[in-house]
């Protein structure tokens, strides 16, 4: 394993680094990847940004918004927020495997006193409070996996800045967002900063993976980085896309996430079709969406052509029966 020093906090940047790093250094077998984003919204790669975010709220403050390469929900970051990014070629031995990716985390916390648990589909806790989440991309046979640390976040700047739809709260069980989360460093015995709290998962790595050096990056690679970032992560294009136009909306939330749809339906045929949602996947949803296009509006002829494809190759632990019902009733 190798690990990358990025001291980068534009989150566009941060993105494009792991992207570079995940589809290009394909001859790095497994790479570790620390990062801190400036303050930041980052969307799954399937999510709605419009619908994720207080668009009013993060432009009059500035905040970052930014769609990433895996699936899950959008997180909130800032500079007390610590990232991290695990990428390896054995996709097949560890596929959606996120408690054995969250070890190092895990084993952090343990050294400085605080012992966390990975609860949910894809959550770290400490004593039934949130203080990670994780999400993973997969791309020709490569896994990448990442999480979001909550250090020292503004809990509520991250309160104003997503707008976390009812129906996931209720899921939860609890009345607010603020309720469900917590900072490490709140829990910690003994203080520390972000930075060091960097060192620290760095230096367990470093004991879990002995042989782990330093991956350099050369000035035509940052310079590669660099482009990626503005002609891909830092667009617009990229981070909401068009909006969809539709004449049915639909949401259902399943234990393995939420999935939306917006549907152009005319003389009772898809037309055209957009699918949202937190859900995790290793294919592209886009190829759920030009299968549909022609297929009657019924649930049957819907569940017809997805029972054709692997639906779990695309959304993971979710049914065909189950991803038909969130397209039409």
């Amino acid at each position: 394993m190798k690990y990358i020093v990025n001291n980068s906090n534009d989150p566009a940047y941060n993105i494009a680094l792991e992207s570079y790093a995940f589809r290009e250094l394909v001859g790095e077998d497994e790479l570790f990847l620390l990062w801190i984003n400036e303050p930041a919204i980052i969307i799954g790669k399937h999510q709605n940004a419009i619908a994720e975010i207080n668009k009013e709220y993060t432009d009059s403050h500035g905040i970052h918004v930014v769609r990433r390469l895996s699936g899950g929900g959008a997180v909130y970051h800032d500079l007390n927020n610590l990232n991290y990014t695990i990428i390896s070629n054995k996709a097949d031995e560890g596929a959606f495997d996120f408690k054995t990716f969250s070890k190092p985390v895990i084993d952090t916390l343990a050294t400085l006193g605080v012992k966390a648990d990975f609860t949910g589909r894809n959550d770290l806790e400490i004593d039934g409070k949130k203080i990670c989440g994780n999400a993973q991309a997969y791309y020709k046979g490569r896994m990448m996996h990442h999480g979001c640390l909550l250090f020292d976040v503004d809990m509520s700047v991250l309160a104003d800045a997503l707008k976390v739809s009812k129906d996931k709260i209720e899921s939860k069980g609890v009345k607010s967002v603020r309720a469900r989360v917590t900072n490490i460093n709140n829990e910690l015995p003994q203080k520390m900063t972000v930075l060091e709290f960097k060192d620290a998962i760095l230096n367990q790595m470093k004991k879990e993976y002995p042989d782990m050096e330093e991956y350099v990056l050369s000035e035509d690679e940052l310079k590669h980085i660099q482009d990626i970032r503005d002609s891909q992560f830092g667009t617009w294009d990229w981070t909401y896309g068009e909006t969809p136009d539709y004449t049915i909306e639909r949401n259902v939330r399943y234990p393995a996430g939420k999935i939306t749809s917006f549907a152009k339906v005319e003389k009772s045929v898809i037309e055209s079709i957009k699918i949202y949602g937190d859900f995790f996947g290793i294919g592209d949803v886009s190829d759920i969406e030009t299968l549909l296009v022609g297929t009657r509006y019924e649930y049957k002829d819907v569940l017809a052509k997805l029972q054709t494809v692997d639906i779990n190759h695309y959304f993971s632990r979710i049914t065909a029966e189950e991803v038909a019902k969130a397209i039409v009733a």
